[in-house]
């Protein structure tokens, strides 16, 4: 078994923020399809807004560890 380093860590940590902003962006969109005066529709898109903006930060340090 081989010990994890911080670039496949920090990339498996990306890819599920991008699976759950994802995840957020569908239910977001069922909802409104089911009832597009539906507050669940907003609060889930405004999640999957919020895991967007998490993978920006996360990048944006990222890129400042490297320089």
């Amino acid at each position: 078994m081989s010990v994890p380093t911080q670039g496949e860590t920090f990339s498996q940590l990306m890819e599920h923020i991008r699976k759950a902003q994802e995840a957020a962006a569908m239910l977001a969109h069922l909802h409104n399809a089911q009832d597009p005066n539906n507050r669940m529709a907003l609060q889930w898109l405004a999640v999957s807004e919020n895991f967007k903006k998490m993978q920006h930060t996360l990048t944006q340090l990222a890129m400042r560890k490297m320089q």
